[in-house]
């Protein structure tokens, strides 16, 4: 029995609401940080060279700024999102939301308020030349701000070559030229590559444009240096004074920051589902494949599954940093808790979710084990920066664990793991989804197994395409109004 959604307000006024909360939410930390740190006559200046830098994975801006300026830094950029959301024609949808998370999780580590812009705008080029509708398809806009470091590196760093200052930018009019043609033919390229993309892994990654980006931008990277012989730069690194001063503490601060924001998404809910966690069993039980949970059980359950899916990945990074040597609460760690939220609304709960990290830790057990026998050092930790990375976006294919079950849903984690700090230097860092390229690929290698080994599910599958299909039949799209 499905849940009565909500009767005050409609899903659309709700996300909108999700994003205009988190975006004000980033803006009140970014004081309270610079109060936290005493950054309060720096934050601009640091938040400019946040905007000045080039930034391939994986850039950290509380290094690179602070943490007062990431955080005024995702504000901004959640704030100009917000704004296309309510000021275009139409409703907002979970995909929207889905669009809005990834921005602001990269705030922190390879996007800002600058180079954001070319890569956000150029797509409507496409949407008017195909006279698609703006709304229905802004998702594509917010996805397209996975290439923002090939602008940054463009405006800043590659017709520079060695003469490349930090802190103190020279924009060449090649720059900005390469810069401007990059971003309009990306306007182009990316809503044409998406939906290929869905079809080559059937839909089992929910970071559809991870797969899709993360090829073409191997294409593009190579061009840009290797076929054009001009050598390629690595992230950077400030050495930000204050961030070595405070780094321990800033575990304390994204803990409380976090456990706000999820205790209030978690209290909206159930509020706005007329004060109780009725259906939420439902949501749960969901396979998370082809999933709208918010048309399925209404945004409140969204609201409660973002506030509890949130409070169980931080608890699971909090006991990684505290058990293993890694990387801590950086930039980057803080940007893939909101990563790891992306699909709260369109596939992932914490049921589904939970084998796939915990793939990630047998290949961990593995590795120990092996090291142990041999003699060797352990190469990496679950902590280690790239695997906390991998694993937020890692729960991209828990569509695999509802369809297949936990054991595949383990075997996923588990491979995910072992290639996720291999395939950013295909596109050299340039491409931000570089996790939703690994769960892509990842889904393209044990598909086929799954398929093979599974025949009942593949059955099952194959029903389940065919009513898909029959639903899609009655709803009657026309192709003006089609999303990408």
């Amino acid at each position: 029995m499905k849940p009565q959604k909500s009767l005050s307000y409609t899903n659309s006024q709700i996300i909108n609401g999700i994003a205009l909360g988190f975006s004000l939410a980033f803006l009140i930390s970014a004081f309270i940080a610079a109060h936290y740190t005493g950054e309060w006559g720096s934050v601009l200046d640091d938040w400019y060279l946040i905007m000045v830098s080039p930034c391939p994975l994986v850039t950290d801006y509380f290094d690179i700024g602070g943490l007062a300026s990431a955080m005024l830094n995702a504000g901004a950029c959640g704030l100009a999102c917000f704004l296309f959301m309510v000021l275009l024609k139409g409703k907002s949808r979970a995909n929207t939301l889905a669009g809005y998370f990834l921005v602001v999780a990269h705030c922190f580590y390879g996007l800002n308020f600058l180079n954001m812009w070319p890569c956000f705008l150029a797509p409507f080029l496409y949407l008017r030349y195909k006279k698609l509708n703006f709304k229905k398809n802004l998702h594509i806009c917010m996805f397209a701000t996975s290439f923002s470091p090939f602008i940054s590196e463009l405006l800043f760093r590659y017709t520079l070559g060695d003469t490349y200052t930090f802190g103190h930018p020279q924009v060449t009019a090649t720059g900005v030229v390469l810069a401007v043609l990059c971003s309009i033919m990306l306007g182009f390229v990316v809503p044409a590559i998406l939906p290929g993309a869905q079809a080559w892994h059937k839909g089992y990654n929910l970071f559809n444009g991870g797969l899709a980006f993360g090829l073409f931008g191997f294409f593009l990277y190579n061009f840009m240096y290797r076929t054009m012989g001009i050598p390629s730069h690595s992230s950077l690194v400030r050495g930000n004074p204050i961030y070595r001063s405070f780094n321990h503490s800033y575990g304390i601060y994204a803990n409380l920051f976090f456990l706000s924001v999820f205790g209030i998404c978690i209290l909206v809910g159930y509020f706005l589902n007329k004060r109780s966690f009725c259906g939420f069993r439902h949501l749960v039980k969901d396979t998370g494949y082809s999933s709208d949970f918010a048309e399925k059980y209404g945004m409140p359950l969204c609201l409660i599954n973002i506030g509890c899916h949130g409070s169980l990945f931080l608890l699971y990074l909090n006991l990684s940093i505290h058990f293993t040597n890694g990387a801590g609460f950086t930039g980057p760690t803080v940007g893939v808790i909101l990563a790891a939220l992306t699909f709260t609304a369109m596939g992932q709960h914490p049921k589904n979710v939970w084998p796939i990290i915990l793939g990630y830790q047998v290949l961990h057990v593995m590795v120990i084990l092996v090291c142990k026998a041999g003699g060797l050092d352990l190469p990496w930790t679950i902590s280690t920066q790239g695997y906390i990375n991998g694993v937020a976006f890692a729960t991209g294919l828990c569509p695999i664990v509802g369809r297949y079950g936990i054991r595949a849903g383990i075997a996923a984690g588990f491979l995910c793991a072992s290639l996720c700090t291999s395939t950013s230097f295909l596109h050299g860092g340039l491409v931000l989804y570089n996790g939703g390229f690994t769960a892509g690929i990842t889904a393209l290698i044990l598909l086929p197994i799954l398929e093979h080994y599974v025949p009942q599910a593949r059955e099952e599958m194959k029903s389940f395409t065919l009513n898909m299909h029959d639903m899609i039949a009655l709803i009657g799209n026309t192709p003006v109004d089609r999303e990408l």
